[in-house]
């Protein structure tokens, strides 16, 4: 079977089944082929994945053993309820008497089993174990012994490693990670029984240049290796996509040897170049998405969750996070404030990950973080149930798209293409409006049954079945939001004569991208009787016109539209004598509405999530809104009433439905770390599914029973004072 298939057919896990795993592993990349049969039959009560929930990493560093105190972590994470433990075991430093030649042991360990005693610690605690291995540096000795292993630079010189120049870089595709690891790996199985196997920097270090790799790529492609990483030059796009193939192969090699040992184990790696070959090969995965730095918005690590949950589906994603800062100059014996821990971890479970703090080395200079994750995670505790999620409710999907954000680029307005997607993702988190990523490689009716709307924030790269799924999407009732130059390429970025989605946007491509507009305008054209109009400019009444976008794309319309928004083209602003419209009025529409079938189609020629992105204007933020909600169609699964910043989901479990809130309003919101949690009052009301009833209301992390309001099948209840994180939960009958 699939991956996919196989968790499937896992199900909740029961014992009185049994499954048959993946028939035979492959290695036809690897320097040396080789095949896995693994057992036949693997009885499902030796299957853990589903299982824990609150995670604890403790990596270690050279020094622990013999000056760190293990009883104190063990008592650390039966207090704070930890049910998985993720180990440092080996690669750069062994922590257990290893007897594979250069695999260098701790120096200060002696004749002492650092790991083992911590392992066996956990499992009497009843934690499943995941152990870490690094693989990216290695000794002088190794270098001696196998100086092909080691990476090397474009000028043909061995890599030192740049934080420790004790060190040297190992190749992360030639022998060091395809034969010396897989014998790390087995011994490690072998001797701990672990869950699992996670690899931190597994993937390599920009390009290497060894013997290695010059043939290994030759082979593949009959070119160089490039000479530098430039994304759209045509040998580092090959070069790129020879790397993803080889380390899917590496990812098969270590998990089927892992297998081979201990058939319900399995190899994690942190980070794989392409999600959808992450969610196929995955039954679990740990997402190192450690905290924010430098502009980074608080909501990026549900942003994360999210992008890997539209791939690995209802898999177990496990958030690592860490207590100290994640800035440039690695501070990494520092501690986070609280509060930005507890709405980074927010971010996290509101999004469907379990929450693994990572703590470096043993001993603790600074224990404020400890209070803080020993609070959340006895909340989550406490309600596990409610965090069990089966399916999001969210009937918003947003679209993104990884063979846009490799190959697409190089003209001036196409610069900066991410933010169209963060664009998009903060005006929907400024509404209160649930939704979830979509991948643009899974947009099968399967894939995209539960959405009523797919937002497309410049998704310009997709091929001709993409864009055929997207028409059958709004065929069956969907509807679809796109801007700027979406589906104007296809999946390999090379330019099109007019959309892909054509006949869905209702125009067609005039050859020309116009900008930057200075000094441009939106005229709205305010009519009362219309109700398109209405609904469009809702919150805009006040005003004739607002900012326009920076760049868009010039179309002509090949149907009837309305025009509740349109083009006041650039004019002077300097000197200030010559700052007046020299057109006052036009009828180039800037927003294009239609109804297909029983879907709504809108599209934005113009890149105005974009410019969201880059000004944060609230009149921008109000027309995305009103332009979504047009879209939707439908009444919210939630309504969010009161001041702030709110970021919501919606989560259906097994015998109840619960809202996420997090709370971002915050002044260092932009810029972090929060200093501080400023309380807000919301009212939150839910649409109830039509075949279940309400027993009993709970805010769970503050442990409460509110007073609510049961009105049209609504839920309606006021929370008071919301700090961080609120978790208003429904127990359905």
């Amino acid at each position: 079977m699939e991956r996919r298939k196989f968790v499937r057919n896992v199900g909740l896990l029961g014992s009185a089944l049994v499954v048959t795993p993946p028939t035979t592993w492959s290695n036809s990349l690897c320097s040396n082929d080789s095949t896995y049969t693994p057992p036949a039959e693997v009885p499902l009560a030796e299957v853990w994945l589903d299982g824990p929930m609150r995670w604890a990493q403790l990596a270690f560093v050279e020094r622990d053993p013999g000056h760190y105190d293990p009883d104190f972590w063990l008592n650390y994470f039966k207090q704070i309820h930890a049910d998985g433990a993720l180990l440092s075991a080996g690669g750069v430093v062994a922590f257990y008497p290893t007897e594979i030649p250069l695999h260098h042991r701790s120096q200060f360990m002696g004749d002492a089993d650092t790991l083992g005693y911590l392992v066996e610690g956990c499992k009497k605690l009843g934690m499943k174990i995941m152990l870490r291995t690094d693989p990216h540096a290695t000794r002088q000795d190794t270098l001696a012994a196998h100086p092909d292993w080691i990476a090397v630079t474009a000028d043909g010189q061995q890599r030192r490693h740049w934080a420790n120049p004790d060190l040297w870089v190992t190749c992360a595709l030639g022998p060091y990670n395809f034969e010396f690891m897989p014998q790390v790996n087995k011994e490690i199985i072998q001797r701990f029984a672990p869950e699992g196997i996670f690899s931190n920097r597994w993937a390599g270090h920009g390009i290497c240049y060894c013997e290695h790799c010059q043939r290994n790529f030759k082979n593949y492609s009959g070119l160089a290796l490039p000479t530098k990483e430039e994304r759209l030059d045509p040998t580092y796009r090959q070069w790129a996509e020879w790397k993803t193939k080889r380390l899917r192969e590496l990812w098969l090699l270590w998990d089927a040897g892992i297998r081979e040992v201990r058939p319900t184990s399995r190899f994690i790696p942190n980070g794989f170049p392409d999600k959808v070959l992450t969610g196929q090969e995955s039954d679990l995965f740990f997402a190192d998405q450690q905290a924010r730095s430098g502009l980074i918005p608080p909501w990026t690590n549900g942003k994360g969750a999210k992008e890997l949950r539209a791939t690995l589906g209802n898999k177990p994603l496990i958030g690592i996070f860490s207590v100290g800062l994640e800035e440039e100059f690695r501070w990494k014996d520092s501690v986070q404030s609280d509060a930005e821990i507890r709405i980074w971890v927010a971010e996290g479970t509101a999004n469907g990950m379990r929450p693994c703090f990572v703590k470096f080395g043993g001993d603790i200079y600074d224990k404020r973080w400890m209070d803080s994750v020993a609070k959340l995670y006895d909340a989550y505790y406490k309600n596990e149930k409610y965090l069990r999620n089966t399916v999001s409710l969210a009937r918003v999907g947003v679209v993104y798209s990884e063979q846009t954000e490799r190959k697409y680029g190089g003209q001036p307005w196409q610069q900066h293409s991410g933010d169209h997607l963060n664009g998009m993702y903060h005006a929907l988190v400024e509404s209160r409006i649930p939704f979830d990523m979509v991948n643009d490689r899974l947009l099968s009716a399967d894939d995209l049954g539960r959405f009523k709307l797919l937002i497309l924030p410049n998704i310009a790269a997709l091929s001709d079945s993409q864009c055929m799924q997207i028409q059958s999407f709004v065929q069956r009732g969907g509807s679809v939001v796109a801007t700027f130059e979406t589906s104007l390429y296809d999946e390999e970025a090379r330019p099109r004569s007019d959309f892909g989605l054509a006949s869905l946007f209702g125009v067609s491509y005039q050859n020309k991208v116009a900008g930057p507009q200075r000094n441009s305008y939106l005229q709205l054209h305010h009519q009362p009787q219309n109700a398109v109009h209405t609904q469009l400019l809702a919150g805009l009444e006040d005003t004739p016109r607002i900012v326009n976008a920076i760049y868009k794309v010039e179309v002509q319309p090949t149907t009837a539209f309305a025009s509740p928004v349109t083009l006041i083209p650039t004019y002077p602003d300097l000197p200030m004598e010559d700052v007046y419209p020299r057109v006052q009025e036009t009828d180039i529409r800037e927003v294009y509405l239609r109804q297909v079938g029983k879907g709504r189609v809108a599209y934005i020629p113009g890149d105005l999530d974009r410019t969201f992105w880059k000004m944060l204007n609230v009149d921008h933020r109000v027309l995305l809104n009103n332009i979504i909600d047009w879209a939707l169609d439908e009444p919210p699964v939630t309504t969010i009433i009161g001041p702030g910043v709110i970021d919501s989901t919606v989560w259906q479990q097994e015998k109840s439905m619960t809202v996420h809130l997090v709370n971002l309003t915050n002044p260092m919101m932009m810029k972090g770390p929060f200093r501080e949690l400023i309380p807000i009052d919301t009212q939150v009301t839910v649409q109830v599914p039509a075949e279940k009833k309400v027993s009993r209301v709970k805010l769970l992390m503050r442990g409460t029973e509110p007073a609510f309001v049961r009105r049209n099948g609504k839920i309606t209840v006021e929370v008071r004072g919301l700090l961080d994180h609120e978790i208003v939960a429904l127990d359905l009958g």
